[in-house]
């Protein structure tokens, strides 16, 4: 209990940490337990984030153990549009249940199950069997991350307090981000070993990490909510599509972060163009790993704080810088000579995944504090379902970049951001409300 109320200070300091807004009376006596059980267990979910990453981990083992490139393909959009998707109508099911800790501590399990067996597949199997096992894994692991992804919005607004909870994301998107430096500092020196059974190990270990956040999560004290628009999941899904013709701020907020989806999909693209003219060995996986993580921990708890004031400015702040980088990776293509390349497009990395921490924090805190107990979960699932399919169609993002260039699809993406940053302009101050 002293623990949990010295890290709680620590976080939010003595006065303001004792206002709670939005929440029960009882959640709010329960703040420093459920913010510590929040910072642990998104931590240990975000470093199996990191150490199973596909567009960065996945992509590199499947490619040394002999995958299809095909298959090497279809991981970022399976992972993303996967698990957004199916949210709609996971959302009905979820909101059926008084207390829905239970759903994301069970989706975060099966997300353990699922990472295990990826890291089986890489060691056992080789070429496109090795391929087709993680595809099969990955499909499994996007189905429950829907769950864990309604249920998890849904149980912050429940249980942490508005104001504080961009600092609890961006906490443990820091400390996550720690462990996935140290992996990728671990690569690059030579600290561990360049191969297969060191990333599938990793796999393993990110495995335990959802474990240990199912049983973490667990433990929150959350009230019993409403269970209103619960039933029959087709039903409850084509009931919630009229948000989207009412709700203006809604569709706003949804073409904002369908732009910005290109922070998310350029970082393949950025490691391709340093493959095509680099080389594709494992040992120059390191330098990325250690470019993503580091601008997460420099950027998480940043982002988050300022989520808490003002989400919308987040949003408009790194798409304007995702944009930028953007740019500098399209110069960098030319100018820059082949054998120095990788280490810039790594670097141009760095400044991209601070952009992207900004837009996943930032987007995050928007939705849970745009809505309230009776609309949370199904502004969640409808932002993400639409989102999902955007994630499918830009799949077609791959034919352009066989056709026109890699760097002619890193030019749209800079476009793209661009253009969220002039929409996100428009959003509601939704934390003064």
């Amino acid at each position: 209990m002293a623990l949990h109320t010295a890290a709680y200070d620590a976080l939010f300091g003595d006065d303001e940490g004792r206002v709670c807004r939005d929440i029960p009376e009882s959640a709010c006596n329960a703040q420093p337990e459920n913010v510590s059980a929040h910072l642990i267990s998104l931590a240990a979910t975000k470093a199996g984030d990191g150490l199973a990453d596909p567009k960065l981990v996945l992509a590199w083992v499947l490619n040394a153990v002999g995958a299809p490139a095909f298959l090497i393909g279809l991981l970022v959009p399976l992972r993303e549009a996967g698990a957004l998707v199916p949210q709609l109508f996971a959302a009905g099911a979820i909101r059926s249940l008084p207390v829905r800790k239970w759903a994301w501590a069970l989706a975060s399990a099966v997300q353990g199950v699922c990472v295990a067996g990826m890291g089986v597949a890489v060691l056992t199997l080789s070429g496109a069997a090795a391929g087709w096992g993680v595809i099969v894994c990955l499909s499994v692991f996007a189905l429950a991350r829907s769950v864990a992804s309604v249920a998890y919005k849904d149980v912050l607004g429940k249980t942490v307090s508005k104001a504080k909870r961009g600092t609890t994301t961006g906490t443990a998107d820091t400390l996550s981000a720690a462990v996935v430096l140290a992996f990728g500092l671990a690569l690059s020196f030579g600290v561990l070993e360049r191969s297969v059974s060191v990333v599938a190990a990793a796999l393993f270990v990110a495995a335990g990490c959802w474990m240990l956040a199912a049983v973490v999560f667990s433990t929150l004290a959350e009230e019993p909510g409403a269970t209103g628009g619960g039933g029959n999941a087709f039903e409850t899904a084509i009931s919630q599509l009229s948000l989207l013709r009412t709700d203006k701020q809604l569709q706003r907020f949804i073409a904002t972060r369908g732009l910005l989806i290109a922070t998310g999909l350029a970082p393949p693209y950025l490691v391709t163009i340093a493959a095509q003219r680099g080389g594709t060995d494992l040992g120059q996986l390191g330098p990325f790993i250690v470019a993503s993580g580091l601008a997460s921990v420099l950027s998480s708890y940043f982002w988050g704080r300022m989520s808490d004031t003002s989400s919308r400015r987040v949003l408009m702040y790194s798409a304007m810088m995702g944009s930028g980088a953007l740019v500098l990776a399209v110069g960098a293509t030319f100018l820059v000579p082949a054998s120095l390349l990788a280490y810039a497009m790594a670097a141009v990395l760095f400044v991209l995944m601070i952009a992207y921490k900004g837009v996943r924090l930032g987007r995050s805190t928007h939705i849970v504090d745009m809505g309230n107990e009776d609309t949370r979960a199904s502004y969640t699932a409808l932002s993400n379902t639409a989102v999902g399919i955007l994630l499918l169609l830009a799949a077609g993002f791959g034919v352009v970049a066989s056709l026109a260039g890699t760097w002619v699809v890193i030019a749209v993406f800079a476009c793209m951001c661009a253009a969220a940053a002039i929409v996100a302009a428009g959003l509601n101050e939704v934390q003064q409300a």
